[in-house]
């Protein structure tokens, strides 16, 4: 089982969070994967995903919201499938 623990990476060194894992001896080699949770300078890319995401509720917007789509309620016993229970009557 692989563990799992956090770390913030300055430079080449990882600063533990929270939970460590266990001192290994400094000849032995540990193979880990590290994935990126926050990038600070993807700005960019967070503006351009927040420009698609207001255009899209714009388009929701016009087309009147999600009212327009009808009653959920409605839909649901429209087009669910009622099964008959054993021992009970219909």
């Amino acid at each position: 089982m692989r563990a799992t623990y956090r770390a913030v990476l300055h430079g080449n060194r990882l600063e533990w969070r929270d939970e460590q894992p266990e001192t290994f001896p400094p000849d032995r080699e540990v193979e880990v994967f590290v994935t990126i949770l926050d990038n600070p300078d993807s700005s960019t890319t967070a503006r351009t995903r927040g420009a698609a995401m207001a255009a899209h509720l714009d388009r929701l917007a016009a087309a009147g919201g999600p009212g327009s789509f009808g009653d959920a309620a409605e839909w649901e016993r429209d087009t669910r499938q009622e099964r008959s229970l054993p021992h009970r009557d219909s």
